[in-house]
């Protein structure tokens, strides 16, 4: 009797798990929007019928029906997304992942349903892919990953409906199972006065892990993977174009052509093992980064990776520092990938050389860069053991090299949720550095001079607890970095610093037309070197509300104290040799979409700030607006302006005005032309900054880029880019460099 209890509890407990069956199909599918293939016959029907955000489970607005099948190779999905009034869906033809506030289908899988990682497949009404990979363990979520699949959709009478064709190829999971049990979640976003997240799954507010919520499908018998290959060469062409301009005369053009074929390999070792490599690799900046503003900043600006051989697996090398940012690495000439998973453990191993060594000099009160003209080595390895679902360990360590010059780290971390509401993030780190007399005079006068040695070495630690019940959450945190401690292959600008933090706040929603969220939080957090001498002490309120026409506000008041720049350079003391100063600053933040093709934001500070520069506090004044207008189907126009104005001793210190506007015409899914110009003009007053030696610089780039992408690895790339400046010494802008290229790589997958 006993036997037959536990055999029902056992049936029971399987079928409340694997609550979604995919069936089996051997018909084929043609991925084209229409639906009317006979398969689809065959499909198991799922509604996604629950208002999961910002609502709490209640029932969802509008009718949406997704149909899965599979067939050994592809993961097959269709969505039939009903609408009340068609003409308020938001459809635009845009690049990939540009599509985030569309109308949007799609599917989260967490294939190896270990709760750690999701894949995150999204179409909009037009077939336009969003993809994106989510990690519990750090709790990001990046779209820089681009999966190889397949989706068309078409506007309908009633709607829109999308298909969707996923290879089984791309995805990691463990095929010695003869059954797949995958956590799924079916996912509509409906923007419209709300932008409301519709789901196949409840979502409990008091449970942040989203992933663990997710509803677990059975399907895929006897699925494998295979010794997938794929084979991308690339052709990169161009010709770039220097020359001095000055008051007086201006230098013939010099021109220097490049011609350079790549290679690219992807090999499936095993089912849950990849290897990349490459050979002379493109990695070459295509698109132009986003504009920002470094008038009055001490420490380096981040920039987003965006080269395919790093971008791949990227979240394999995760930790909770920064210790991975591959745009440090700026043309290796050969590089090698090997990531994967075996049950709970997984691991991850790069090595790339580099024809020049760039590191960021951290400092606790500034950064610098170092560039050395020396060929590097560059390698990261990453391990994680998942022992359960809720406890996580793992190992990282790194290495740079060069003649002159190494760092090397290494360090464990562990992540441990308690409860549902409740989680522990612990990492310690040990680096080894040295750094040459020849880079410590190249640096002479500055903190970082001071910060270079030929034998370094300390460790760091990190500590966060952290407490979200859907309502209430907390936090505390502690990082010490000691004074000898360089992460060099991480983006890691500050050093010599410990920081303890301290947060709460409360959550409340609501149904009401004008306000429908609220977050009222605080923080308070104080700085010390490792000497004990206060860097910064800081106390913090923020409201944060969400409105009608997907609109945002927040408000943040801040009263700091913060140490200025030191008085001698050639001392890293702070105590007797920097000034303290009281920042009071007010910071607003708006945003809202009034129509479904314009977006609208804009950021105001207001308030005290150090003029670095001159070691006194100032007044400052920054104004940061951002539109976006789909004025076609077609046709997007995207501008972004910062303002910044510094006055000090009752006169301009500064003002400088930073612009970045873009015109993209996408003539259909693949194909799309971009005007991109980014102006910045900073003038600094004379009267007010002693021994300055020039008082103007402006810039004007332009980029015109033509793209065909049949996919994220077939690709077509052509383009003209120029740079014009102007200092004191020209009346006008005057060009002085310009570039034409064109890039084409083509993807065999074998």
């Amino acid at each position: 009797m006993l036997r037959w209890f536990f055999l029902w509890i056992a049936v029971f407990s399987c079928a409340a798990i694997a609550d979604i069956q995919i069936p089996k199909t051997t018909e084929t599918i043609s991925i084209d929007g229409d639906l009317s293939d006979a398969a689809w016959a065959q499909a198991n029907k799922v509604q996604i019928e629950i208002n999961s955000w910002p609502s709490e489970n209640t029932p969802a607005p509008v009718e949406t029906e997704a149909l899965l099948l599979e067939n050994g190779e592809y993961f097959y999905l269709a969505f039939k997304a009903k609408d009340p009034n068609p003409s308020q869906i938001r459809a635009f033809l845009k690049d990939r992942d540009n599509v985030w506030e569309d109308d949007l289908v799609g599917i989260k899988i967490d294939s190896y349903n270990d709760q750690k990682l999701a894949y995150q497949f999204f179409s909009n009404p037009l077939g336009v892919q969003a993809d994106a990979i989510e990690n519990e363990v750090t709790g990001d979520e990046s779209d820089a990953w681009d999966g190889i699949w397949h989706s068309v959709g078409q506007l309908t009478p009633d709607g829109y409906q999308v298909e969707i064709a996923i290879p089984l190829r791309i995805l990691n999971f463990n095929d010695k199972l003869a059954l797949q049990q995958w956590r799924i979640e079916l996912v509509r976003f409906y923007p419209r006065d709300l932008k409301h997240r519709l789901s196949s799954n409840k979502i409990e507010r008091v449970n942040p892990c989203w992933i663990c919520q997710m509803r677990v499908a059975t399907g895929f018998s006897g699925a494998k993977q295979g010794s997938h290959f794929s084979v991308v060469p690339s052709l990169v062409t161009g010709a770039s174009q220097q020359r001095d301009v000055t008051a007086d005369a201006k230098t013939d053009w010099q021109t220097e052509p490049n011609t350079e074929v790549s290679l690219d390999l992807k090999w499936g070792i095993t089912p849950d093992i990849n290897l990349n490599a490459t050979l002379n690799p493109d990695f070459s900046q295509v698109e132009a980064d986003v504009a920002q503003v470094s008038m009055n900043d001490t420490f380096s600006l981040f920039f987003d990776e965006k080269r395919a051989f790093f971008l791949d697996n990227q979240d394999y090398f995760s930790s909770p520092l920064d210790l991975v940012y591959t745009r440090n690495i700026g043309a290796p000439d050969t590089g090698a990938k090997l990531t994967g998973k075996q049950q709970q453990h997984s691991f991850a191993f790069f090595a790339a050389n580099d024809e020049k060594t760039t590191f960021i000099v951290p400092g606790n009160l500034g950064s610098d860069v170092a560039i050395l003209d020396e060929e590097s080595t560059n390698a990261v390895f990453r391990y994680r053991y998942d022992l359960s679902a809720d406890l996580s360990l793992g190992w990282i360590s790194s290495l740079r090299q060069s003649d002159s010059y190494h760092n090397n780290l290494a360090g464990l971390d562990l992540k441990y949720k308690f409860t549902d509401q409740d989680q522990l993030v612990l990492q310690y780190l040990y680096a080894d550095s040295a750094y040459s007399a020849a880079l410590r005079q190249s640096f002479a006068d500055s903190e970082a001079g001071l910060r270079l040695a030929d034998d370094l070495s300390d460790p760091a630690y990190f500590l966060m607890y952290e407490h979200d019940d859907g309502a209430w959450f907390w936090n505390t945190e502690y990082l010490a970095l000691e004074q000898d401690f360089r992460a060099d292959m991480g983006y890691m600008p500050q050093t010599d610093f410990h920081k303890f933090v301290q947060g709460l706040g409360y959550q409340w929603f609501s149904d009401n037309n004008w306000w429908n969220r609220a977050i009222l939080s605080g923080d308070w957090d104080i700085s010390h070197n490792a000497n004990n001498e206060l860097l910064e002490k800081e106390a913090e309120l923020f409201l944060e509300l969400w409105g009608p026409q997907q609109s945002f506000f927040s408000v943040s008041l801040a009263d700091r104290d913060k140490t200025g720049p030191r008085l001698n350079n050639n001392s890293l003391a702070i105590d007797g040799n920097t000034l303290m100063f009281n920042e009071q600053r007010l910071t607003t933040f708006a945003e809202f979409r009034p129509l479904p093709a314009l977006y609208a934001n804009a950021e105001v500070e207001l308030g005290d700030a150090i003029d670095y520069r001159n070691n006194r506090l100032g007044e400052l004044v920054q104004f940061a607006p951002e539109i976006s207008w789909n004025a076609t189907t077609h046709l997007q126009v995207e501008a972004r302006h910062t303002y910044r104005y510094l006055e000090a001793d009752g006169a301009e210190v500064f003002t400088a005005n930073l612009t970045d506007l873009r015109f993209s015409y996408q003539f259909s899914v693949r194909s799309l032309l971009r005007l991109t110009l980014i102006y910045s003009d900073i003038v600094q007053n004379p009267l007010n900054n002693p021994g300055l030696t020039q008082q103007l610089e402006r810039s004007l780039g332009s980029q015109l880029l033509y793209s065909y992408k049949l996919n994220p690895q077939t690709l077509f790339f052509a383009g003209y880019s120029d740079n014009a400046y102007q200092d004191d010494e020209l009346t006008s802008l005057e060009r002085d460099q310009r570039s034409v290229f064109m890039k084409f790589s083509y993807a065999w997958l074998l």
